[in-house]
């Protein structure tokens, strides 16, 4: 898999929110304050599953029951509309209804590229290409700052749950291959480059673009082994806490990949190679942000993540 990365990011509600016992499962419009910027955030009842799959990789394997608790998750990949006002300061300025808050530059920004970071391939209402892992957690503090909202990575079983919205087969509509067409961009049809976002069928959770178009990063290291080492019955919540860099959990498969690699349950580690300023691996591995919204139980995770570069 040569995989576009999407990044898919976990939003929490400040301490002055209600919590999610308190609030009403439904969907939403968050407002990026100073700005006419926003995104649709879709809910995703709590509920078990079983992870993984006997029919893809041994590291799909085994087959195991895990239950998770309610989230939001953004209903489109995040656009160059959204992720560019953090990437370039003046942008931001210029893009914003009055003083950008000062709390804002307290965010780490990414070095200014000097490539065209969409590669001819599109930028109004196109994700966002081209960050790393760290990139995308210094975009949930730019995000915390414009909204007042808390945003993770979201866990590999948070990821597939979302993905398989209710089903058990290979992809969120069955296993029919010959449908993969009406809901994913890949290597069949995508014309090797990405698309808007939106243009294919959502799951039936009403997430669109989950198979394919670009890859999406998660919160775990990536272990191949992991599934082995949890609970036989059920787990509650799983993760595989980050202890170092390399590797980690790459999920959905891109434009560029087959059929097998857009599998719900397809794993895949990140290489270091990805980092390096070259046109073709940037190509190669690119950013989207899919924000998701779930307890304050969470944030901890959040603010580990920081030490991730």
């Amino acid at each position: 898999m040569k995989g576009k990365i999407r990044i898919t990011l976990l939003c929490f509600t400040l301490l002055g929110f209600k919590t999610l016992a308190q609030q009403k499962l439904t969907a939403y419009q968050q407002q990026i304050e100073g700005t006419k910027l926003s995104f649709e955030m879709q809910p995703i009842p709590g509920g078990d599953f079983l992870m993984g799959s006997t029919k893809g990789n041994p590291d799909e394997a085994p087959v195991h029951k895990v239950k998770l608790d309610p989230f939001w998750m953004s209903r489109f990949e995040v656009v160059w509309d959204i992720y560019e006002p953090f990437l370039y300061k003046d942008y931001e300025v210029n893009n914003s209804m009055g003083k950008v808050p000062v709390q804002v530059d307290a965010v780490t920004r990414p070095t200014k590229p000097y490539l065209d970071m969409t590669f001819g391939m599109g930028k109004q209402n196109y994700p966002a290409l081209a960050m790393t892992q760290y990139n995308a957690i210094q975009f949930c503090k730019w995000l915390y700052a414009r909204t007042g909202v808390f945003y993770r990575l979201p866990t590999e079983a948070e990821w597939e749950y979302a993905c398989r919205a209710g089903s058990k087969e290979e992809y969120s509509f069955g296993d029919d291959q010959s449908k993969l067409s009406d809901y994913a961009w890949f290597g069949a049809n995508s014309e090797k480059k990405t698309h808007q976002v939106g243009q294919k069928k959502p799951n039936a959770f009403g997430l669109y673009d989950m198979h394919g178009n670009v890859a999406e990063w998660t919160y775990d290291q990536y272990q191949p082994d992991f599934y082995a080492t949890l609970s036989k019955t059920i787990v509650k919540n799983p993760v595989a806490i980050a202890a170092k860099l390399y590797p980690l959990v790459v999920r959905g498969g891109s434009y560029e990949d087959d059929a097998k690699s857009l599998r719900s349950a397809a794993r895949r580690p990140s290489e270091p190679s990805w980092k390096q300023i070259d046109p073709q691996i940037q190509k190669a591995i690119g950013g989207f942000l899919r924000l998701l919204l779930s307890e304050l139980g969470w944030l901890d995770h959040c603010l580990h993540q920081t030490r991730l570069r």
